[in-house]
């Protein structure tokens, strides 16, 4: 079959008589030179993972503890998770090496954490963030395959995508969570009826009506069309996926209790009170929404890599105030600054409590997760991203030890992503590039 390949081309078959037609990514070819048990079955709880990033980091003589091992030392800027400590571990000198890249700041720390690769262009991602590769191992018999969410309200905050410049966006608001996971399409699995909607029924139908002709336009676009294809087919096998368990009806969940509507008059704005609002109604509504198997995988952007926080009543930003404000001699750090890091701190705690406080058989959410939150940089003041501030939270379902401080003393960052992608199951014995080649995972958290 030979193919008009201009910007309209697509994918094109019939359904029931009907000529149905799905459109196709922009090809470079369309360019010029330029361009414990479940109640309802026994089986276990699922395993979930996810992501929680913050921006600007923290100050590494009061944060940082002075020891590796168990029962580590909270110093000030650490003692919000007093609470949390035994399931919370601490990850501390992981280097981002750049291998003569630039230090793009408040970008190229995020990237590299992600991907274990160094940025070299001031765009995207420069290869698949590791819970996508996660997603494709624990999320693909779920509605999402994952959920990207944003409490500073700016769909552009993410740090997931396959790479290529690309990013999954984030939802921007908690009514438009709300929308996407517990409107049209939900189906309660304490209900005891069900109904498929037909409008998946037909989605499904389409997009298996367009497979046989994949194999023919492959066969007329260049190599890296042909990867910009692989990755549309990736997306396109999920969405079919997704339909499918859209189409079965669910197993009861004892812990998924459906949330009220929230309100799309809710103000989205950069101010700190706004933003810790938001924060909590997305968290609580994307812990229904693993609690109802809705997804298994998740990343939550608590704000930008250069933040652009600021208090009611002043137009200054957390970022000016971290390069602005001067050190306070006597205290060793600059408070107005440090305000910002503490209220994100009580953030990550709210988080953890919310995924704590749901039950699943002997153990919690959380038990049954595992969340790595990290920020971009150590010190913004001075844009280091070495010694980035990391720390995981839950066990992954029984996968990883808690309640430690481990000193990477120097190591690549990738090492990190390397042991999230082999507890959760993904078979990779090496990752990242370059200088951050690792296959040295953390044999200290690990079970």
């Amino acid at each position: 079959m030979a193919f008009d390949l201009s910007r309209r081309t697509a994918l094109t078959g019939f359904l029931k008589g009907s000529a149905i037609t799905v459109g196709v990514p922009l090809l470079d070819v369309f360019l010029d030179g330029n361009g414990t048990a479940m109640a309802a079955t026994g089986a276990a709880p699922p395993v979930r993972f996810g992501t929680w990033f913050w921006g600007l980091g923290v100050n590494p003589n009061r944060w940082f503890p002075s020891a590796a091992g168990a029962d580590y030392e909270l110093k000030p800027e650490l003692a919000p998770i007093k609470d949390f400590q035994k399931k919370i571990n601490i990850l501390g000198n992981f280097n981002v090496l750049l291998d003569g890249a630039p230090n793009l700041p408040h970008i190229s720390g995020g990237a590299a954490v992600r991907t274990g690769i160094a940025l070299t262009a001031d765009r995207g991602l420069p290869g698949e963030s590791f819970d996508v590769t996660i997603g494709d191992r624990i999320g693909t018999r779920t509605r999402f395959r994952s959920l990207e969410v944003s409490a500073i309200g700016d769909a552009r905050n993410s740090l997931s995508g396959r790479g290529g410049g690309n990013l999954n966006s984030s939802e921007a608001t908690p009514a438009g969570l709300y929308t996407r996971v517990f409107g049209a399409g939900f189906q309660d699995p304490n209900s005891a009826s069900f109904t498929p909607d037909p409008v998946t029924m037909a989605r499904r139908s389409v997009l298996s009506a367009v497979t046989e002709q994949r194999h023919a336009l492959d066969a007329a676009v260049g190599a890296a069309d042909k990867q910009k294809l692989d990755q549309y087919y990736t997306a396109i096998r999920q969405l079919e996926n997704q339909l499918d368990v859209e189409l079965t009806k669910p197993e009861p969940l004892k812990a998924c209790v459906v949330p009220h509507k929230v309100s799309a008059d809710l103000p989205v704005n950069g101010e700190i009170e706004t933003v810790m609002l938001n924060h909590q109604l997305m968290t609580d509504l994307l812990v229904m929404a693993l609690a109802c198997d809705q997804t298994r995988v998740f990343n939550m952007m608590f704000n930008n890599g250069a933040s652009s926080l600021t208090r009611i009543g002043s137009t200054v930003t957390h970022h000016q105030l971290t390069h602005e404000e001067v050190l306070d001699n006597k205290l060793g750090y600059q408070p107005q600054a440090t305000y910002f890091l503490t209220r994100i701190m009580e953030a990550w705690v709210s988080f953890v409590k919310a995924l704590d406080s749901v039950k699943e058989g002997d153990r919690t959410l959380l038990d049954n997760t595992l969340v790595i939150a990290h920020s971009e940089t150590e010190f913004a003041k001075f844009h280091t991203i070495d010694n980035i501030p990391i720390m995981t939270a839950g066990s992954g379902g029984g996968r990883v030890r808690t309640g430690l401080y481990v000193d990477g003393q120097g190591t690549p960052v990738s090492r990190v992503g390397l042991t999230m992608q082999q507890a959760m199951g993904v078979s990779v014995d090496r990752w990242g590039t370059k200088s951050m080649e690792t296959n040295k995972a953390l044999t200290e958290i690990l079970v």
